[in-house]
């Protein structure tokens, strides 16, 4: 790594810098907004989150652990130089933050249905008409699951931060801090190849978009060439600056090709993106899980409101179905 502080300008790099991190921010509105307007992040693999969170969190650290003496010699050079000089850290913090605020939203707006197990009422008279299922304090696994790997994302974030500024702050040699920074970036891409599996998964399995913001991924997937460009260009950093960005990428486009598909498909069969009919007379929620072969295959009730198991009695009675005493005294 060098020590020279002399300022450097470069134009274009300058101008691919603004725009790129104008993209990130950008892009990441969409999602941000689309997850709050909704007040649901359904449609979310919590996996999901959890490695693109620690791989943004990797990323980041490799690219300031590389460019640590650039980013020293912001002491020497005026604040323009210094904001053009860390583009590449800019890029990469701010990937992060954005990225993070959807596992942040994710948690606030988790789906309260899902949240807690459901107990069923049990009356203790026949007589009794039945209610609704009693909400329990008992936690869901998908919830307990997102709480746990939140807290996994904290103590990676902290972990790896404090191995960073140690070894920098400690002055070990340039192989050491090398060889911590390519841990880091290897790491990182690691991360970002298997983060976009559980995400492809779910979206398959669900056959619907769910919260995931598409206009999101149109920006980000080509932004991605871009990206690995503007990094590479940047002194002090190598392949394992890049490689992350570059896999991402791909695996974006990946995810982005299977919305566009499943997107196609609700609009053949007027649902929504969560999967709730649209037309002013279908007075039911339904979620069809059926393969693109088969649209009528697989359909699955979502839950209804507080009304259900009141109007399931009603529907018994008139099917000639007699709750309580009256199905005792006429024998059904």
């Amino acid at each position: 790594m060098s020590g020279n502080c002399e300022p450097h300008h470069d134009t274009f790099t300058a101008l691919l810098t603004g725009g790129l991190c104008t993209g990130i921010v950008l892009s990441y509105l969409p999602q941000h907004y689309r997850i709050i307007a909704n007040k649901t992040s359904e449609g979310f693999s919590p996996w999901y989150l959890l490695l693109g969170s620690t791989s943004a969190a990797s990323g980041m650290l490799n690219v300031i652990m590389l460019q640590w003496d650039v980013i020293k010699c912001c002491k020497h050079v005026k604040f323009g130089y210094c904001l053009e000089s860390l583009g590449g850290v800019l890029q990469a913090t701010l990937q992060w933050a954005f990225f993070s605020l959807i596992l942040v939203f994710y948690l606030l707006y988790f789906p309260p249905h899902l949240k807690y197990v459901d107990l069923p009422h049990q009356p203790s008279n026949p007589d009794e008409p039945l209610l609704p299922p009693q909400r329990s304090n008992v936690r869901t696994d998908e919830w307990r699951l997102a709480i746990t790997l939140s807290w996994v994302v904290a103590f990676h974030i902290a972990f790896e931060a404090f191995v960073t500024f140690f070894l920098l702050s400690y002055h070990p040699g340039a192989d050491e801090i090398h060889a911590w920074a390519t841990f880091l970036g290897v790491t990182s891409a690691g991360l970002a190849v298997i983060q976009y599996l559980p995400q492809l998964g779910k979206t398959y399995r669900l056959k619907l978009v769910g919260a995931i913001s598409i206009p999101m991924m149109c920006i980000q997937t080509p932004g991605a060439v871009l990206m690995v460009l503007n990094i590479a260009m940047r002194p002090g950093t190598d392949w394992t600056s890049w490689i992350t960005y570059a896999t991402a990428g791909i695996m974006q486009g990946s995810l982005l090709i299977m919305c566009l598909v499943w997107k196609a498909r609700q609009a053949r069969l007027r649902i929504d993106d969560f999967g709730n009919k649209t037309g002013p007379d279908v007075p039911t929620v339904t979620v069809t899980n059926a393969d693109s072969d088969s649209e009528d295959a697989d359909e699955r009730m979502v839950r209804g409101d507080e009304r259900t198991p009141l109007l399931r009695g009603q529907g018994d009675a008139e099917n000639g179905k007699m709750p309580g005493l009256l199905s005792r005294l006429f024998g059904r």
